[in-house]
């Protein structure tokens, strides 16, 4: 018996941010939205997934965005996926040297701090 895995993140978001959400998470990040049970999306927020990375977003009456916590979502190619965030507009700030990674952090559409990393 024990710890086996992480299923999901949650984030906080204020009141309102489903789109904005929608529009990073999907468009820029490329997850796909994952559709909330009708009696937890009563409450705001939106799901999002992409392979074994799972984000949930809720709304928190008195939003402070996480600047230290954070997730850290693996992408195959951190070139390409800054690339697309410039495009975006989303800053990207090169990381810490870890070994066996190339990383940075890049923010939310609500200043929550997401650790983008790819393994070398």
């Amino acid at each position: 018996m024990g710890v086996t895995a992480i299923d999901h993140v949650q984030l906080a978001m204020p009141h309102g941010g489903e789109d904005d959400a929608r529009r990073f998470f999907v468009d820029v990040l490329g997850m796909e939205e994952v559709p909330k049970p009708a009696h937890l999306a009563v409450s705001g927020g939106c799901w999002f997934s992409a392979g074994s990375a799972h984000i949930h977003l809720g709304v928190e009456q008195d939003f402070m965005p996480a600047q230290r916590a954070h997730p850290a979502l693996l992408v195959d190619n951190l070139v390409e996926m800054v690339r697309k965030l410039e495009m975006a507009g989303v800053p990207f700030a090169p990381g810490k040297p870890l070994e066996g990674y190339k990383r940075g952090d890049i923010l939310d559409p609500f200043g929550n701090r997401i650790e983008v990393m790819e393994r070398v």
